[in-house]
């Protein structure tokens, strides 16, 4: 009788998820580092929450709101509490704020870094983890904490390698928004809820204009828009005249923050919610002025909205300026890589009183692919010494001679393979981007030295080196079993 084939399982991750190797991991962590440094700086202190929390704690914030329920990665315990993998980094400290008010600070500051999950269709580029880097100030309704993010956000950028010129952060305020959506006659102040579906719909599309343009976006306020692929999304059922004044948000950006806002004040009318967002607009641009952001780092933008239904206030979006090359090899711009806004009534939720937020989210994966855009990061990454062995009896010898390279600072290891095929060693060293191999045989053994081969400019001299540059820095060089670690030093330029 035939035994059955074993089925293995296939080494692959699940659809959607990836797998992140050595430079990428370091690379990400110094720009995390480097971001935490800011935040420190301003006076945030770290906080991390559990990955999981409970699907009641996290809401029905999703991005999605036409999935309320879904979007996440949830189950059901044996007590039927049913849990889910965070979302975000925001549902989590709503929690936090509210379970140790007592305890914390009012406000508290903290800013968190981790990767969060949603259960949506991957796609090129889009994966279900991801890491955000937030920071946030809770309990305090003042402009000034909202200006303070905006200009924490423009110094985290310029400290990973974006500079001036090349990113703005865009500000404006959803009740400017909910001012012109009054008077388009969407947004009654005696009834918020009603309309909330139309509203909905309207941001989203506003969200949109970079993408879908001012006839698009036009087409989802009216009856709806066929996208090109026939698939049909019905609009908010706004008359012409309704459209209009919306439309005339979304292009109300002019030559100057003070000429925007006068712009704005036209549009929301006799709407004290829209006066009220206009008046902290200014109150923002004076006390980043005050400290040297101008409009050239930090600007008034009408056409930033962010989709999400929480926010309450001023909202926020890091964008980079500078064009890149698209698959098809079209130039285009790069785009938004952080956001955020004020959301007062987040914690609410758990409180029943109100708790002012406002917070910003740092897409990590964007900003990475930004700085290797730009040449910042992305080159090649220097690996360890490696201390060859040639005879196994004398590991004790390598492993000292490894021991002191550490001592020393510098990355190094034993070859710890087979070490019969010295060539598969060097190979190693290769794969490794290994800078420096360290050779000691029995005859250097005897006679107190050690050989170093200069793996880098020994693969540069195989390649195009003069005959004169060879003998002006040869590739491998013995030197005095004492010298091991200063000639190492010489060698990697330290």
């Amino acid at each position: 009788m035939a035994s059955e084939k074993v089925r293995r399982p296939r080494a692959e991750p699940p659809k959607g998820f990836r797998d992140y190797f050595g430079a990428e991991v370091t690379e990400r962590k110094s720009m995390l580092d480097a971001i935490a440094g800011v935040y420190h700086r301003y006076g945030f202190d770290p906080l991390e929450t559990s990955a999981v929390e409970t699907v009641e704690a996290l809401g029905k914030f999703l991005p999605d709101v036409d999935r309320p329920n879904e979007g996440v990665f949830a189950w059901q315990e044996e007590d039927n509490d049913w849990l889910a993998l965070r979302y975000d980094l925001t549902a989590p400290l709503a929690r936090v704020a509210a379970q140790y008010r007592n305890e914390l600070p009012s406000p508290y500051r903290r800013y968190a870094m981790g990767p969060v999950w949603r259960n949506e269709k991957p796609g090129p580029g889009r994966f279900r983890q991801f890491y955000q880097c937030d920071a946030d100030t809770v309990g305090s309704g003042s402009v000034a904490a909202d200006a303070e993010i905006c200009a924490m956000l423009a110094d985290a950028l310029e400290v990973v390698g974006i500079p001036r010129g090349d990113y703005v952060v865009k500000v404006n305020n959803r009740k400017v928004l909910n001012g012109v959506m009054e008077v388009a006659g969407v947004l009654d102040p005696a009834d918020p809820e009603k309309f909330a579906h139309e509203r909905g719909i309207v941001l989203r599309a506003i969200d949109k204009i970079d993408r879908l343009g001012p006839e698009g976006v036009r087409a989802l306020l009216g009856e709806g828009r066929k996208d090109e692929s026939g698939d049909f999304t019905k609009g908010a059922g706004l008359s012409v005249a309704q459209a209009e004044v919306v439309m005339g948000f979304t292009t109300a950006r002019r030559d100057s923050g003070t000429e925007t806002l006068a712009r704005l004040r036209e549009l929301v009318g006799t709407s004290t919610v829209g006066a009220e967002g206009i008046s902290e607009l200014e109150a923002i641009a004076a006390l980043l002025s005050a400290q040297g952001y101008g409009p050239d780092r930090i600007m008034i933008d009408p056409g930033v909205v962010r989709g999400l239904g929480y926010y309450t206030g001023p909202v926020y979006e890091a964008e980079l300026t500078f064009q890149i090359t698209d698959e098809k090899g079209r130039p285009r711009n790069f785009g938004s890589v952080a956001g955020g806004g004020r959301y007062d009534g987040l914690v609410k939720r758990f409180t029943g009183q109100d708790v002012p937020a406002t917070g910003v989210s740092i897409g990590v994966d964007r900003l990475l692919a930004a700085l290797r855009a730009k040449g910042r990061i992305g080159g090649e990454t220097a690996g360890p010494v490696v201390v060859t062995v040639m005879d196994r009896e004398r590991m004790a010898d390598y492993m000292t001679m490894v021991g002191e390279l550490r001592q020393a600072g510098i990355r190094a290891e034993v070859y710890l393979g087979n070490p019969k095929n010295f060539g598969n060693q060097l190979k190693y060293a290769d794969k490794r981007a290994s800078p420096v191999a360290v050779i000691q045989g029995g005859n250097e053994a005897a006679a107190g030295t050690v050989i170093l081969k200069d793996l880098i400019l020994g693969a540069k001299i195989a390649e195009s080196a003069t005959l004169e540059e060879w003998k002006d820095r040869p590739a491998q060089v013995e030197v005095p079993r004492g010298d091991l670690v200063a000639a190492v030093r010489r060698m990697l330029g330290q």
